[in-house]
């Protein structure tokens, strides 16, 4: 089976990877270069530990109080594009505690297996830099480390049991905060892995086991035959052909759903990060400044703080406002951070965000052989290992694990599309 995978991020790489295994022919067209969108300035870390969907109860309050703010952790960009204002509005109906629960929950069960499977791919030669330290989560405020304390136990139906942490344990558990620091969680379990040497090393295994790796080629049209896709056609006019297609392009999947006839709700939810070589402190562990949106995870030589998340267009200009907000959070809470040197130029990249705060992942129902990975939002690096083994069972053996009917495409795609097919 010849398996097209639009797409070049870390959840097309890992697909394709598991889809080779499998002993399929795949071939990756990649717009730009493999890793270089939301891949490369991403976190780092596999965040088990921050799995809640972005829809959550009183998210939209909060966002109207920030909208006057622009260094705000959350910031909607006005628009009346009505695509846009229908996207806020959907959002904004799964901002209640039930959906928050269900989005959660699913997250970890696709994140169950990710320690494990990253463990698997090194195994198999895939060699890339990866952190076992945990994260902490720390909090300025008791209001903020009780909200928080309230999805305790979801996390704890899946044996994830946080140490819970005063002043004094904040400090012993990671000396570089300061005073602002009252409250913290942590979590042993979550891991840092520099995303650039992940997606270097899954394009070898990749090209090892056949798979043709193609970088700068971007599809212009879709081939189809009634409802079967039969390939894609490159902006050079290149004729790509294949048995099944997999439409993994990041927030690029939502205006290439509508091309195939099947659109996404796929929006960019755009976030920043700054990476500081060498390293300006010294940490124990990863961290985020829970008050401040902002996560510090320390890295072979060097400190990434990321966060914000602007909802807007699919422009990935730096807004410099926002990223000093981010370095200020750093600043105001560790010891000794004081303008350091060694800052790299910052980095804005655009995270595929959906209406429900979940990833779409699975087949197509109007078309028969056409499927999506896309939509994890800020989570593509801990849902990538887990979406890799959906999509490969899918595809290959034509069995939808159970999860997966959570996140289908079908709950996007109308009755009427659906009854066509």
């Amino acid at each position: 089976m010849r398996i097209v995978v639009v797409g070049g991020g870390v959840v097309a790489l890992a697909s394709a990877y598991r889809l080779a295994k499998a002993g399929c022919e795949v071939v990756v067209l990649e717009a730009r270069t493999a890793g270089s969108a939301a891949t490369h300035g991403n976190a780092a870390k596999i965040a088990l530990a921050e799995s809640g969907p972005v829809p959550a109860p009183g998210v939209i309050l909060q966002g109207l109080r920030w909208m006057l703010k622009p260094d705000s952790p959350l910031y909607v960009k006005p628009s009346v594009a009505p695509d846009f204002l229908k996207f806020m509005l959907t959002m904004a109906r799964h901002c209640n505690a039930r959906d928050f629960r269900f989005g959660l929950e699913t997250h970890l069960r696709l994140a169950s297996d990710a320690n494990d499977l990253l463990d698997e791919y090194t195994k198999d030669g895939i060699e890339f830099e990866m952190h076992k330290a945990g994260v902490l989560l720390a909090f300025e405020t008791r209001e903020r480390y009780e909200e928080h304390c309230g999805s305790l136990p979801i996390f704890e139906g899946f044996g994830m049991h946080p140490t819970h942490l005063d002043s004094d344990g904040v400090q012993e558990t990671e000396p570089a905060l300061n005073h602002r620091i009252k409250h913290g969680l942590f979590f042993a379990d979550d891991r840092q892995l520099e995303p650039d040497s992940l997606t270097r090393a899954l394009v070898k295994r990749c090209e090892e086991l056949g798979v043709q790796i193609r970088e700068n080629t971007k599809v212009g049209r879709f081939l189809r035959r009634g409802t079967t896709v039969t390939g894609v056609v490159t902006d050079t006019g290149e004729q790509i052909d294949g048995d099944a297609l997999l439409l993994a392009a990041g927030v690029w999947s939502g205006p290439l759903s509508k091309e195939l006839g099947a659109p996404m709700p796929i929006r960019p939810g755009k976030g920043y990060s700054v990476d500081y070589s060498p390293a300006p402190i010294t940490l124990n562990t990863s961290l985020t400044l829970e008050d401040a949106r902002v996560a510090v995870t320390p890295l072979d030589g060097m400190i990434r703080l990321a966060g914000t998340m602007e909802f807007g267009g699919f422009e990935e200009s730096v807004n410099q406002t926002r990223v000093a907000a981010i370095q200020r959070a750093a600043a105001e809470n560790f010891d000794g951070w004081d303008n350091p040197p060694g800052a790299a130029a910052p980095w804005a990249g655009l995270r595929p965000m959906t209406p429900d705060g979940l990833p779409i992942v699975g087949k197509f129902g109007n078309l028969d052989n056409a499927y999506i990975a896309s939509g994890h939002g800020m989570l593509g690096l801990t849902l990538a290992p887990g979406t890799a083994e959906i999509i490969t069972e899918t595809i290959v053996n034509h069995r939808v694990p159970e999860i997966a009917t959570s996140i289908s495409p079908n709950r996007f795609l109308s009755r009427r599309a659906l009854r066509r097919a």
